[in-house]
């Protein structure tokens, strides 16, 4: 747990709350899942009163229910045999959690000359992933985080580039590439000056075919110090600034799962801070259980992010990876609740879509189910590996326990293709 656990316990508002209980699970779960909290999050966003209900608490400190009682047992009483014990235990359960969902190092990996490019997602046509090494963590971890074998130390798991130049060379090489993704972890947590020298070089001649650069980030959560108060708070402003000034879009691709993320004033400072620069914030996070699963807080978060002019984007399903047997919803109850949530927002809050699955084949939007042992869900691909798929709707059979794509099946024969690639 390195330093968190010390965070949480000498933390102002947590160190007389938090119990013995609730210490136990951190320690144990953290054994499998990364563990990382500040004392930002800490001292302004958890409720300490109501600890074990509130959401930030759910969002950012582990608990029993990440791991199956099975799973929970064998690492507790291994922890009381010592930590060589511990070892098989671990890597076992990891790899029962699926730690890259949707094939992601064998289909989106791009190669030159026959070589995989290190650090570098290409699923779809016009977007890049890429995969700082010095950007591989967070201010603080989701429990959810669907990317934590990137924070586990296990370097076959974890998708990095140390060098610039390998985006810069294949992006150079593939014209049709428009968009360009920097994540993580979280950029974020660099410096402005390591930063610079990942994004100046795209806005030079030989890549005009790049239009848009976007930053994959939970830093206005999680420390918006970064953008307001950090000692180059300034300059990573000014680099916003240059990206606008030279004609690429930049888009702030902002995490968020729960309005009182929001709920503070350098937080507002924070979102305005990177708006002056030109850029624009677009939201997104996953429906979790027990975080955010009920209409009026994404009615309530998707207000709140119009009336700052950030721009709603995406509601994901949980991705079926890690603690997702502690966060996911079924499908049908998902649909529920991002329409009865969608309903009583304005209409620029409409930008949205949702519920959306991030598989293998592309981002999964349903648009309807019918309940029933003749029932069906309708979906459509709003993105996919084959363009031309994209945008037309198809059926599965309706499941009421199914909460990821993989569990669904064709509603008719016609529907078959769109379960395959």
């Amino acid at each position: 747990m390195s330093i968190s656990s010390n965070i949480i316990t000498t933390s102002e508002h947590s160190a007389k709350k938090i119990g013995k209980r609730a210490l136990e699970e951190i320690k144990v779960v953290s054994e499998v899942l990364p563990f990382r909290v500040n004392e930002y999050v800490c001292d302004s966003l958890i409720d300490w009163d109501n600890y074990r209900d509130d959401p930030i608490y759910r969002l950012t400190i582990p608990n029993k229910s990440m791991l199956t009682n099975e799973q929970y047992e064998k690492i507790k009483k291994g922890l009381a045999l010592g930590r060589e014990s511990i070892r098989p235990i671990v890597e076992e359960i990891r790899s029962e959690l699926n730690p890259h969902p949707g094939d992601q190092l064998k289909m989106n990996i791009p190669e030159v000359g026959g070589i995989p490019v290190s650090g570098l997602q290409h699923k779809y046509e016009r977007t890049v992933l890429y995969f700082p090494s010095s950007g591989q963590v967070c201010h603080s971890y989701c429990t959810f985080c669907f990317r934590w074998a990137q924070f586990i130390g296990d370097k076959p798991l974890r998708m990095e580039s140390k060098e610039i130049t390998d985006l810069l060379e294949y992006v150079r090489a593939n014209r049709n590439i428009t968009d360009i993704l920097i994540t993580g972890g979280d950029p974020m947590v660099m410096k402005t000056s390591n930063l610079r020298k990942m994004i100046e070089p795209l806005l030079g001649k030989d890549f005009l075919h790049v239009e848009n650069i976007r930053i994959g980030s939970k830093a206005l959560t999680f420390w918006p110090q970064r953008f307001v108060t950090d000692s180059d708070s300034d300059d990573l402003l000014n680099l916003f600034r240059k990206v606008t000034i030279s004609g690429k879009h930049l888009a702030f691709m902002a995490h968020y799962n729960h309005p009182k993320e929001m709920s503070t004033e350098i937080s507002d400072r924070a979102i305005a801070a990177i708006q002056s620069t030109g850029a624009v914030i677009r939201s997104q996070g996953p429906l979790l259980k027990g975080i955010n699963d009920n209409p009026d807080n994404w009615a309530n978060l998707w207000r709140a992010q119009v009336h700052r002019g950030i721009v709603p984007y995406y509601m994901f399903v949980e991705r079926d990876t890690g603690a997702n047997n502690c966060f996911s919803v079924p499908l049908w109850e998902a649909y529920n609740i991002f329409h009865k949530s969608i309903r009583v927002t304005s209409g620029l809050a409409r930008t949205v879509r949702g519920p959306v699955m991030s598989t293998k084949y592309g981002k999964v939007e349903i648009l309807h189910y019918e309940p029933g042992e003749n029932g069906n869900f309708l979906m459509q691909f709003i993105q996919h590996r084959d363009s031309t798929r994209v945008k037309i709707p198809f059926k599965s059979k309706y499941s009421g326990s199914a909460s990821w794509f993989d569990e669904l099946i064709p509603f008719a024969e016609a529907d078959s293709p769109f379960f395959k690639y």
